[in-house]
């Protein structure tokens, strides 16, 4: 009896060791896919081809108004797509009392598309909820008014808002990509239809998670688009709504929230796209305009945002947010084709990184809002060397964290507003974060919008207000 007795107390031992063994060593979430926001529509919703729509087929005018006001930012990321004003009037070097001033406001529907400014007009690609609309709308830069609006119907279920790219604009056009990536072009000063383009219906393009995020782009008499699909990347003319060319998709590249760059690699102009599956470089000029020059599949990221930064002498960064981190690769001209090699990787706490905006280069240095999965750093504002970019000079420290917050740089002062509508003013240093002033604004949330300025008049947004702020001298 007693035998048994400790028979069974052994089988009991071992049977409990097993278990317990069992239970530290089984990952019960092995077969689990990692989840990404908006991931659960894909294959559904963002695949979708729904039925024709009439890009351009609404028109309102509002009111009529002309101004004397004279500047610009024509598009993403400003004139030279570095987020810089060359030749800013001059602009205060701190606030006091109520400074800065709120000019006017405007209510806009749930979304994240930054404004265009032309000449005393603002130009902003809206969705209205209530019509079930996308919208281009002008409002006066002066007063806010709004002056006309050009619209079409399009279904959209709310993911985290809608609309989320800004329009680009030169003296005759305005060129936009709705939420999924229709693309309207529209005359400038009168809001007249040219023509519209569904890339969804005759590129098969794929809608991003959260809709589309790139910004269309306009070189010259050109809009240059990235559909992915059944073509990486085409041109049409401006005037006629022609296409030009089209670089076939072989790969499988889809379309990324980021926006093409152009760049100019030893006398060569070419247009560079952080898509999802690859960073390429495609001939923007020339016998081969069109035709992929470069391809590199080692930076593959589901969700990329930040634009391309690059630079003179081949180096281009890109980053990413979701734990992508970062990449420096090298471009080099190899004969008649071209080299491309991978200098740095690194995760978003070892260097720079960004999830949703493009660091900006100024004196030299670059500077970025570090993603929420940079560790101590999260959401602070700091500064590297280009040639050293995981090697941090500074950062904004703990008190002063931004967000998914946008940046710009203005007669030599650098702009940041927060998730909540803080806006802060610093002189952009490369040996210490300097701030000159801080104000918050607006009670407002998600204010991730790319900012714009011209004429000393600062238009920012949170995800259902846009603001006009005066911080002219």
């Amino acid at each position: 009896m007693e035998k048994r007795i400790k028979y069974g107390i052994l089988l009991t031992a071992i049977f409990t060791l097993l278990l317990f063994l069992w239970w530290m060593f089984h990952d019960p979430t092995n077969k689990f896919a990692e989840s990404i926001p908006g991931e659960d529509k894909k294959g559904t919703d963002s695949l979708k081809v729904g039925p024709p729509v009439n890009i351009g087929e609404n028109f309102q005018v509002f009111n009529t108004e002309t101004s004397g006001l004279k500047g610009t930012w024509t598009r993403f990321r400003g004139a030279d797509f570095d987020n810089i004003v060359k030749n800013s009037v001059p602009l205060k070097n701190s606030w006091s009392g109520n400074e800065p001033e709120i000019k006017w406001s405007v209510d806009l529907g749930e979304g994240h598309a930054g404004p265009a400014i032309y000449e005393g007009k603002v130009y902003v690609m809206d969705y209205d909820e209530a019509t079930r609309s996308d919208a281009l709308r002008c409002f006066s830069l002066e007063g806010g008014k709004e002056l006309w609006r050009r619209s079409y119907k399009v279904s959209l279920k709310r993911n985290h808002g809608m609309s989320r790219t800004v329009p680009a604009v030169n003296a005759e056009y305005v060129l936009t990509m709705g939420p999924r990536c229709h693309v309207m072009c529209v005359r400038r000063e009168t809001g007249d239809l040219v023509w519209g383009l569904d890339l969804v219906q005759k590129y098969k393009t794929e809608v991003p998670l959260w809709f589309t995020g790139q910004c269309p782009m306009i070189d010259g008499n050109k809009a240059i688009l990235a559909p992915g699909g059944s073509s990486v990347m085409i041109a049409v003319e401006l005037s006629t709504g022609k296409v030009l060319w089209e670089t076939p998709n072989p790969g499988g590249i889809k379309m990324s929230h980021s926006s093409i760059m152009p760049w100019t690699l030893n006398g060569k102009k070419m247009y560079v796209y952080s898509a999802v599956g690859a960073v390429l470089g495609i001939s923007a000029e020339g016998a081969d305009e069109g035709k992929i020059l470069w391809k590199s599949t080692a930076w593959n990221h589901a969700v990329v945002a930040p634009a391309p930064v690059c630079f003179p002498d081949g180096k281009i960064f890109l980053t990413a947010g979701y734990g992508a981190g970062s990449m420096v690769i090298k471009i080099s001209p190899s004969g008649v084709e071209y080299k491309v090699e991978v200098l740095k990787q690194y995760l978003p706490k070892d260097g720079m990184a960004c999830e949703q905006q493009t660091p900006v280069i100024f004196d030299g240095m670059m500077f970025a809002i570090e993603p929420k999965d940079a560790g101590p750093l999260r959401n602070q504002l700091i500064c590297v060397n280009p040639d050293d970019v995981n090697k941090v000079v500074w950062t904004s420290g703990k008190e002063s964290r931004f967000g998914l917050g946008p940046y710009l740089i203005a007669d030599k002062k650098m702009f940041l507003l927060n998730d909540e509508g803080t806006l802060t003013m610093i002189k952009p240093d490369g040996k210490k974060y300097i701030q000159l002033a801080q104000k918050k604004l607006f009670d407002g949330q998600d204010a991730w919008a790319p900012m714009a300025i011209a004429d000393g008049r600062l238009l920012l947004r949170d995800s259902k207000k846009m603001y006009c702020v005066n911080i002219k001298q």
